[in-house]
């Protein structure tokens, strides 16, 4: 995603986010390196799907800095889904 993930955009997040699930993969990474503002919409999103997946999924967020990565860290969001500065590193920890 790119831009602002908020009450307008969610909706395309879950489509993108369910359509990565149904494939059955052994893990999602959600890159929100170009995403400039995260709302509790997007938020509440990620929950979802993080809870969707299952244990059986790794699931990541890149998130780095003030719009993404702070929001996720002040609501505990960051407690139950694993955040990542960049994409090589959540690529890097899905791949051990």
């Amino acid at each position: 995603m790119s831009g602002v993930v908020d009450m307008l955009t969610s909706p395309q997040l879950e489509t993108a986010i369910n359509g990565a699930l149904e494939q059955g993969p052994a893990g999602v990474v959600i890159d929100f390196t170009d995403v400039e503002f995260l709302a509790s919409a997007g938020m509440g999103v990620l929950v979802a799907a993080h809870d969707r997946a299952g244990s059986d999924v790794a699931f990541s967020v890149v998130a780095d800095g003030p719009a993404t990565s702070r929001p996720l860290k002040l609501v505990g969001i960051a407690e139950i889904v694993s955040l990542y500065p960049s994409l090589d590193d959540a690529l890097a920890a899905h791949t051990t």
